[in-house]
């Protein structure tokens, strides 16, 4: 870093009537839109005051710009708990409100990024944003996530989740009650014409199989037990809310906002609590659960005693 300011220097008669802006943004050889910047920010005097964007400069000023603050250091990933853990693999408790990796519109840390800072050597296969992922959870989602840390579990995973041998089960609350109370929702997705950023049932689609059943109901809602035979991406939340019950809390998939504030939810209700497989190198069975988050287990409580 300089020890002084980025400039220092003595209009001469070419820079006479010029705007300081036009003088600056030509010395540092910078677009004059970040010279403005500059001078809106107080780091551009003349003669030892700050100066407008439209003054004007008059030979023998004294010109100064200031070496420009440093960004603030980026807030630490937050802590991810980990379940499970050895040389080929991670299982994790992703908390709601936190993306698993980078991409397009992301900011500040993901889970890689936690999971990095923490020391764990994710696989550098695929995607450089994407290390060790071999599945996701939407950012709203709570619950279990397994993320290779050997480039031959990475494999051995990706080819378990293709071949469905991954047990995945979910927790969610619906907004009212499906009738049936257990049935297999199977019905292709594809990205929504309407947004970009949803999904819809779409014939033209790739299939996706949902089971669920119905735990307890409770007239406006009810407590569901989720399967996936398939990993779309929002593929529980599109399927439930294509028939007719949305995740509760899900107001991007037509959940009730009234129902949500009623149960002071601000994501959807949507939990991985379960996570079975073959470890892909040792073939041992990993079976863990994940009981249900503080906001979700107060969601069910305001059920449970008040219908």
């Amino acid at each position: 870093m300089a020890d002084g300011p980025l400039l220092d220097r003595v209009a001469g008669p070419d820079a006479e009537g010029r705007r300081v802006d036009v003088v600056v943004s030509g010395w540092l050889g910078e677009p004059r839109s970040r010279t403005q910047q500059r001078l809106d920010a107080g780091e551009v005097a003349v003669d030892g005051r700050p100066a407008p964007k439209n003054r004007r400069v008059h030979a023998g000023e004294r010109l100064v710009v200031a070496v420009p603050p440093a960004p603030p250091a980026a807030a630490p990933p937050p802590p991810v708990p980990v379940r499970w853990r050895d040389e080929h693999l991670v299982v994790v408790a992703k908390p709601a409100d936190l993306v698993v990796h980078a991409g397009a519109g992301v900011r500040g840390a993901t889970l890689v990024d936690a999971l990095l800072a923490a020391g764990v050597p994710l696989a550098r296969v695929g995607d450089p944003d994407r290390p060790g992922v071999v599945h996701r959870l939407d950012r709203g989602t709570s619950g279990l996530l397994v993320l290779a840390t050997s480039e031959a579990a990475h494999r051995g995973l990706s080819a378990a989740l293709e071949a469905r041998t991954v047990e995945r089960a979910y927790t969610a609350i619906s907004d009212g009650v499906p009738d049936p109370p257990a049935a297999t929702i199977d019905a292709p997705l594809a990205r929504s014409v309407a947004s970009r950023t949803r999904f819809a049932v779409d014939p033209s689609g790739r299939r996706a199989v949902t089971r669920y059943d119905v735990i307890e109901a409770f007239g406006r809602a009810a407590l569901l037990d989720l399967r996936l035979e398939t990993g779309r991406t929002h593929q529980i939340r599109v399927h439930l809310a294509a028939v007719g019950h949305p995740v509760a809390g899900d107001l991007t998939y037509g959940a009730s906002p009234v129902l949500a504030a009623a149960l002071g939810l601000d994501r959807p209700a949507l939990h991985a609590r379960r996570l079975a497989f073959t470890h892909p190198v040792t073939g041992e069975p990993v079976e863990i659960d994940e009981p249900l988050p503080p906001d979700l287990t107060a969601a069910l409580s305001h059920l449970r005693t008040n219908t």
